[in-house]
């Protein structure tokens, strides 16, 4: 009977042994106490959502930005003379003319296709047609390129729009030196300068002084309004 008692404490303080090393022994941590009511958690800091600054190694070198958007290659079909808004204010900076007045020529002029081949095909119909999307008359551009561009020829036009919108910006600032001192102020500096752009240097000088433009002129004055404010926007 002892020895029956003794191996069953034996035996109980194995199972004892063995229950204590299941749970860790006595190191093991003690559970989390439950959150008391009212009483909030220590907050988990929030992720940002801010979209990381990248790095000098990430920004993209001075050779892989963007460069200024040239006009299409293809720019005459579907013309729109706001795709020449930066030869516009450069040539008009330098000729010292508004780059406003010299965009609304450009759409006044924009009533005829000019497709290059277009154009060339037209002269042989009619030999003394403009050229280019400032449309040039050959005699107003043989006038206005000398000192300037003088190897630059006016059959170039149709090909080099930045060439035509540069004879033209000059053309403007060569009538604006044959202005009269005095005016009638019945048109503006402007106006006049449009009024000579579609008539020449005479006309623009008697329309200064007083005279009535015709129907042709005065329907390019019309147009040079109705374009002026599309004109601003586009050189802004």
């Amino acid at each position: 009977m002892w020895v029956s008692k003794g191996w069953w404490w034996l035996v109980a303080g194995a199972v004892v042994v063995a229950a204590w090393a299941a749970r860790g022994g006595d190191d093991s941590p003690a559970p989390e106490a439950a959150s008391k009511p009212g009483v909030s958690a220590s907050p988990q800091p929030a992720k940002s959502t801010a979209t990381p600054r990248p790095s000098v190694t990430d920004r993209p070198s001075a050779t892989e930005r963007p460069k200024v958007t040239e006009p299409r290659a293809d720019w005459y079909n579907n013309y729109d003379p706001a795709e020449f808004a930066v030869p516009v204010r450069k040539y008009a900076k330098r000729a010292g003319v508004s780059a406003q007045l010299l965009m609304a020529i450009l759409y006044n002029e924009a009533y005829k296709p000019h497709d290059p081949q277009l154009e060339r095909s037209w002269q042989h119909f009619k030999e003394d047609s403009a050229f280019g999307i400032a449309n040039m008359h050959r005699a107003a551009f043989d006038d206005t390129k000398r000192g300037r561009f003088g190897k630059r020829q006016w059959e170039e036009l149709p090909d080099h729009p930045d060439l035509a919108i540069e004879a033209a910006a000059w053309h403007l600032h060569d009538l604006a030196r044959r202005l009269p001192d005095r005016r009638s102020g019945k048109y503006s500096k402007d106006e006049l300068l449009a009024l000579g752009y579609n008539t020449g240097a005479g006309n623009m000088r008697a329309f200064a002084t007083g005279a009535e433009p015709g129907a042709q002129a005065q329907s390019y004055l019309d147009n040079l309004h109705e374009n002026w404010d599309k004109a601003a926007k586009a050189v802004s």
